[in-house]
């Protein structure tokens, strides 16, 4: 039974971060306990820290030490550097969004400003009682992070991507009032927040989930310009250089997320 599960998860071709692909899970561990037999639930847990994870035992001896796989165990991966077409974010015309497509790999530079959960509420709420946002967002783009304070000699501390779909609620009164023209976050949209993006002309894209550390390091600068309160979730300016991402709904509403797994599933 394990391993029909597996074939038949890998089978529904939806990949890595639901892009479509043909491995989409590596294991799958099967437990039994004790239960009234009219019940039979059944319930199922996702896990992915089973392979990013080690252990070790402290003796007292001195530090751990560990042996670095080999990196021939890694494919090859021919060419240097990021892969992608350069984008600028100072440029987000209509005639610009319309020529992106879904699965479109970027490399993002110029101001890119930030929001999530709590400065979405304040803004949506602030436009419910007939203020102004505190930000021109129109022609901009919008990160959702909420960043890990900088230590000495960093310009931001680790910007990985938040779930996007907490701000789907959110999105068509934000894309309406503000102009908005770019999201970036992770994971997929609801058909709510698709459905608005299409209305409204605009595009998501998907950041590299689990590489905030590195997603960092294409930030050139940092400062906060509105919702101080807010710590590590008021919204910051950022400018940055080669940050890649995916197009993952394009202006007409097309996910990747849909089509991406039909493209690799298998019958």
């Amino acid at each position: 039974m394990r391993l029909e599960i597996l074939d038949r998860v890998n089978a529904l071709g939806i990949g890595a971060q639901g892009l479509g692909g043909i491995t989409t899970v590596l294991d799958v561990k099967i437990a039994t306990y004790p239960t009234h037999a009219a019940s039979m639930p059944v319930a199922l847990i996702p896990n992915c820290a089973a392979t990013r994870h080690a252990e070790f035992t402290l003796t007292g001896d001195g530090p751990a030490g560990f042996t670095p796989p080999d990196l021939s165990l890694w494919p090859e991966i021919q060419g240097q550097g990021p892969i992608g077409r350069r984008f600028s974010l100072d440029d987000l015309s209509d005639e610009v969004l319309t020529g992106l497509e879904p699965g479109e790999t970027l490399l993002l530079s110029g101001t890119l400003y930030t929001g999530r959960d709590a400065a979405h509420k304040r803004m949506v709420e602030t436009l419910r009682a007939g203020g102004t946002l505190p930000v021109d967002l129109r022609g901009r783009a919008l990160y959702y992070v909420g960043p890990v304070d900088a230590v000495p000699g960093e310009i931001i501390g680790p910007a990985g991507p938040t779930t996007s779909t907490r701000m789907d609620k959110f999105t068509e009164e934000v894309l309406a009032a503000s102009g908005l023209k770019v999201m970036i976050g992770k994971a997929e949209r609801g058909a709510e927040a698709i459905e608005a993006i299409r209305r409204h002309g605009a595009v998501y894209m998907i950041a590299v989930g689990g590489a905030a550390y590195l997603v960092s390091q294409a930030i050139k600068s940092a400062r906060v310009v509105a919702y101080d309160d807010l710590g590590m979730e008021a919204i910051r300016e950022f400018k940055v250089e080669d940050m890649p991402v995916t197009v993952a709904v394009d202006t007409r509403g097309n996910s990747i997320h849909e089509t991406g797994p039909r493209q690799w599933a298998r019958t």
